[in-house]
């Protein structure tokens, strides 16, 4: 991030200080695609899909020198089962049934990663059915593991990831996933954890989104107020002309091709159809929240005193450029001033936090009114 990209982001802000959202967010008439990696900059993804929250597709040439993309499929482009069974046969993946609904989700077992694989043959085989159900491998965390070191390559656009920094900090969890299975196999309805953007890759395959901007989903929900399960379903889309939904929008339909990565902005609620993908779900309490926050103000605050009047702009092989850090402590302590003040957040019982939160949030604001002239 530039200078002039940190200042057009703070103003940004600015403007919405104070200011309630629209409670409905309107459908976009598409979905851009970025062609070309030497011609989009990290400032052109900040500007024109990040701040306006607005999702986008980059072309295959982003992930072109992924490991996973030259190991994992074939010449023909489908999986490389011999691949995948010679390097992580032995490996204990989850697996959900797609044909069985547990509330607003699958219920999941267990196996190794050769005993699905041989369900997926048996899939194909089967005519795309088998007396197990539709099973889909989802949610395993291969990058836990030193074996999947060079799969990927972190997209400079997302190099910024709070959620993933603070996990890892604590080496307990990631919201790196990979999922794979056989056409059929599909994740419901949902938006991601706290609401964060995620993006994701295909490997091989094809994939199909179903995207409702913020907002959108309030006009989805039945009498009890719950969300649905499946927006494709016939049994729903016919309720919905019954109840005559007036202010939700058709859903902007994407379809993912093999190597393209999709960008899914905040709160975009998404419904995914397939193959193999790295994303993102789950609640967390008010002291967590802090807590979450706190790990990621602190490892900011010690980067900014590395910087120099001097060492303002990107610096090669730097993971986390100067402005970049300066402008996540200005958004950490808005976001930190703003859970102080929260009713909820007072009613907690706050003697133990180290350090107190109107601390952190006073090192915070302290350190941007001494970094105002950089």
């Amino acid at each position: 991030m530039d200078r002039e990209t940190r200042l057009f982001a703070e103003c940004h802000f600015r403007r919405l200080r104070g200011r309630l959202p629209s409670r409905v967010c309107p459908t976009p008439d598409r979905v851009d695609f970025i062609e070309n990696p030497d011609s989009f900059s990290y400032a052109d993804f900040f500007k024109g899909y990040l701040l306006p929250n607005l999702p986008c597709i980059f072309s295959s040439a982003f992930t072109e020198g992924w490991g996973s993309r030259r190991h994992w499929v074939t010449p023909s482009g489908k999986p490389d089962f011999d691949y995948l069974l010679q390097n992580y046969g032995d490996v204990v993946v989850p697996v959900a049934n797609c044909g069985v609904q547990e509330y607003n989700s699958n219920p999941k077992e267990h196996m190794p990663l050769r005993d699905y694989i041989s369900y997926w043959k048996e899939f194909i085989k089967g005519h795309y059915s088998s007396p197990r159900g539709c099973l889909y491998l989802k949610d395993w965390h291969l990058c836990r593991d030193s074996s999947a070191e060079g799969i990927f390559t972190l997209p400079v656009y997302f190099s910024s990831d709070w959620l993933n920094e603070y996990w890892d900090t604590l080496d307990v969890d990631d919201y790196r996933f990979i999922y794979m299975g056989p056409t059929g196999t599909w994740s419901p309805f949902h938006a991601d954890i706290f609401r964060s953007f995620s993006w994701s890759v295909n490997i091989c395959g094809r994939k199909k989104w179903y995207l409702f901007p913020p907002g959108q989903e309030e006009a989805l929900r039945d009498c009890h107020g719950g969300l649905p399960y499946d927006v494709t379903a016939p049994a729903f889309l016919e309720s919905c002309r019954h109840r005559g939904l007036n202010h939700c929008s058709p859903p902007l339909e994407v379809t993912q091709e093999a190597g393209e990565m999709v960008f899914v902005p905040s709160g975009w609620h998404h419904q995914v159809h397939n193959m193999v993908i790295m994303r993102s779900c789950s609640g967390i309490n008010f002291e967590e929240f802090y807590h979450f926050l706190k790990v990621i103000a602190k490892r900011r605050l010690l980067l900014a005193k590395e910087i120099g009047p001097g060492e303002v702009e990107y610096r090669e092989g730097s993971r986390l450029d100067p402005q970049q850090i300066i402008f996540d402590i200005s958004r950490i302590a808005e976001v930190l001033a703003s859970v102080v003040v929260n009713p909820d957040f007072q009613r907690v019982d706050t003697s133990m936090l180290t350090p107190q939160p109107e601390d952190l949030l006073q090192q915070l604001e302290e350190t941007m009114a001494a970094m105002e002239s950089l």
